[in-house]
């Protein structure tokens, strides 16, 4: 059949609008998003810092929610990057039993491999950072009672010294959270030794064991907490791996990261430096010195040659 030549040239003008569409989709800008934390917060604005600095447009959409919220805007396509923790891929592909999870790397490369061929999400190189939970206790019972590890805490534990430990509803339930440190230590601890805090926020159960409220000496916590140091707090050493390695890492829809190559690049060298010691500092300027998080980071990426 023969195509007239209006209808060729309304094809041409129709094909010309597409690319034309498809030009404006490519440049965009990346909306940048993170969960409602601090530590969210931060992370967040070191990845809009570096944007900026490689020539990215960006959309600013820090602390919209939980992990769960943020996951379905980046899945949905409502958000183009954000910051994840590779520990959280056992949850998200149901694989919670597999030991791969303790082990930093092949986490990372287990999680980019599932998140890529199920949802095309792109994850870039994770920081040097775990923060998975943590027990931790004041440090004046650690040094008192030589407590460094939870080989140590479970021993303490079983001679039937006294343990008091504040902690999240999910904390004590969660089959990753205490039961998965008792079974791995060896340890149990019964109701009569829990203050189960409601909303189970981890600066109230660290508060709780500085201050030794309603006798509570130990603590849930997260390895990168930034009021740590703060309150006096030791986080005990979980060389069974106990738990899932939680590195933070940019992740990013592979069509954006399509648009903006540069990003990965960009990116890079702001996570590599944030190892577990930098993170929990930076965090302590937010959560315990008061300070902006946008400052924090400016100040920190500056300090770096990072901007």
């Amino acid at each position: 059949m023969m195509i007239s030549p209006q209808l060729s040239r309304r094809g041409v003008l129709f094909g010309a609008l597409a690319l034309g569409v498809t030009k404006a989709v490519a440049a965009a800008p990346v909306v940048v998003s993170s969960k409602l934390d601090l530590e969210g917060a931060l992370l967040g604005q070191m990845m809009l810092l570096a944007l900026a600095r490689a020539g990215v447009p960006t959309i600013n959409e820090l602390q919209i929610g939980p992990t769960a919220i943020l996951r379905q805007g980046l899945i949905s396509g409502a958000v183009d990057l954000c910051v994840e923790y590779t520990g959280n891929g056992a949850f998200f592909f149901h694989q919670e039993s597999d030991p791969v999870w303790r082990d930093a790397r092949q986490g990372f490369l287990r999680v980019a491999e599932l998140d890529y061929a199920q949802n095309r999400l792109v994850w870039l190189e994770p920081a040097p950072a775990d923060n998975s939970w943590v027990i931790a206790i004041p440090k004046a019972l650690a040094a008192e009672k030589s407590l460094r590890t939870l080989d140590d805490f479970a021993a303490f534990v079983r001679a039937g010294n006294r343990i008091k430990l504040a902690a999240s509803a999910e904390f004590v339930e969660s089959e990753a959270g205490l039961p998965a440190f008792e079974a791995a230590y060896g340890f149990n601890l019964q109701a009569s030794q829990l203050l189960v805090l409601s909303g189970g926020e981890t600066t109230a159960t660290m508060k709780a064991a500085s201050d030794g409220i309603s006798g509570v000496n130990a603590a849930m916590a997260y390895g990168s907490d930034g009021a740590l140091n703060a309150l006096d707090l030791l986080p005990l050493d979980d060389p069974r791996h106990a738990e899932p390695v939680y590195a933070p890492a940019p992740v990013i829809r592979a069509a954006t990261l399509a648009d903006y190559p540069q990003i990965r690049q960009a990116l890079a060298p702001v996570f590599a430096g944030l190892d577990l010691t930098t993170l929990r500092a930076l965090n302590e300027r937010v959560a315990v010195e008061g300070e902006e998080a946008t400052f924090v980071a400016r100040n920190y990426m500056t300090a770096q040659n990072l901007l």
